[in-house]
């Protein structure tokens, strides 16, 4: 039976010793009935949240987020853009334990309803972004759970085989999460601390300067640490702005570049369907098994056989993060990379057709930087001609007639220095060797 929302507040003055409740109302977290909860304003002006939970599993989600708000000492929540929830006290309740937590203003937003561009969307990559920078040993002094990509991986096998295992998950998303399962660039990732599994719901909203902005987060019963994409999972269900909270979480992260994390997290979103599938099967609810067999074949209708997996490579918002990251150096004054940083498929052959007509061009070592389709002239493609990574033999001249392939005699006015080529081409040789 539900506790009454004046049941909750009167044991808000146990958990809270010497303080007075005024005032008391019910509030509807969206939690599926699984908490009772009440708010309450106190004597003092404070206004509270207390929590009890409706069922034992309820009761260690919440003993989890007691947990994980004693990990958020003021240093942590210093380097928040947001507030969390401060625990303010606990205590029991018949065989449930009640916990006290202070107020948070704002409002939600469903997912469906994030508005894409500038504002709730921007703010909600950069809350995350945020969250995702915190020091994992926030996390690991608190023994809170922390899972390596191996183990994220094995727990998503094991998802999949015991929804397989039920013989009701169509064969079509079968195949497509093991593909997904096999491919090993999905799976290199760098684990960080996480809500596990942040939803819509998680964020609360202020409006400042007109703007919908995140000054709260809720939900941490999940913290750990893991993949980021855990805390992206539920954009599938906010197709009109997920890719400006993407863009946004990637431009202020200051992590390496991930090139799968929308991968990951579509994965999770549909792996939430196997889930259900499981949980109805394995408490014998047919109806559940039936509504989860109804989401899973509409979703195969979807899919068909497309793989989960994007085509490898970085994005261009990775790309340009991981430039930011690249120390500038110098091009040595001997130029003998193999320049082979980029190119474009169509201008590589253009080049390679135009390597055949020049042959004979005895100025060929010396211009090979520039001969490319933008000419001596493309000052962006020259800019990055020089690789640091280059294995090029360094080719010493044995006498004054031998130059990097060109001739040079007295009759065309040119003197060749041996020793000064040699002292050039073993200073470009350190360069490169110090670079590396």
């Amino acid at each position: 039976m539900a506790r009454s929302p004046l049941t909750l507040a009167a044991s808000v003055t146990s958990a809270l010793p010497r303080v007075g409740v005024v005032g008391v109302g019910a509030l509807t977290e969206g939690a599926a009935g699984r908490f009772d909860t009440a708010v309450a304003d106190l004597d003092d002006g404070r206004r509270v949240v207390v929590r009890a939970p409706a069922d034992s599993a309820a009761g260690e989600e919440l003993a989890a987020e007691v947990r994980a708000l004693r990990a958020l000492t003021p240093g942590v929540r210093g380097l928040l853009p947001f507030r969390a929830p401060e625990l303010l006290g606990e205590t029991g309740l018949g065989d449930a334990r009640v916990v006290v937590v202070d107020f948070l203003p704002g409002y939600r937003v469903d997912a469906a309803h994030v508005p894409p561009g500038f504002g709730a969307a921007t703010s909600v990559g950069a809350a995350l972004a945020a969250l995702h920078a915190l020091p994992p040993s926030i996390v690991r002094a608190e023994g809170l759970p922390a899972r390596t990509p191996q183990q994220v991986r094995a727990d998503a096998a094991r998802i999949v085989d015991r929804a397989d295992a039920t013989g009701r998950l169509p064969r079509v998303l079968e195949r497509r999460w093991h593909r997904a399962l096999d491919a090993e660039d999905l799976w290199r990732f760098e684990s960080a601390v996480v809500l596990g599994g942040a939803g819509a719901a998680s964020f609360l909203y202020e409006d400042l300067e007109g703007v919908p902005t995140v000054t709260g987060l809720l939900d941490w019963h999940g913290l750990s640490v893991g993949d980021p994409a855990t805390d992206l999972q539920w954009l599938a269900a906010a197709p009109t702005a997920a890719d400006d909270v993407y863009e946004s979480y990637v431009s202020h992260s200051d992590r390496a570049p991930d090139a799968h994390v929308r991968d990951r997290s579509r994965l999770y979103a549909e792996l939430e369907f196997a889930k259900w599938l499981v949980h109805g099967h394995e408490s014998g609810r047919d109806d559940i098994v039936s509504d989860a067999v109804e989401l899973l074949e509409s979703l195969a209708r979807g899919v068909a056989d497309e793989d989960l997996v994007a085509a490898p490579g970085l994005g261009v918002d990775e790309a340009i993060a991981l430039l930011d990251r690249m120390p500038e150096a110098a091009p040595p004054a001997v130029d003998t990379s193999m320049h082979t940083d980029t190119y474009d498929p169509e201008e590589l052959s253009q080049w390679m057709a135009d390597q055949d007509d020049s042959h004979d061009d005895d100025d060929a070592v010396g211009t090979g930087a520039q001969s490319q389709r933008g000419g001596a002239g493309d000052t962006s493609r020259a800019a990055h001609a020089h690789d640091r990574l280059s294995t090029a033999p360094i080719l010493l001249p044995t006498s004054p007639g031998a130059r990097s392939g060109r001739t040079s005699s007295a009759d065309d006015g040119t003197e060749t220095d041996a020793a000064a080529d040699a002292e050039r081409a073993s200073e470009a040789a350190l360069r490169r060797w110090l670079a590396d």
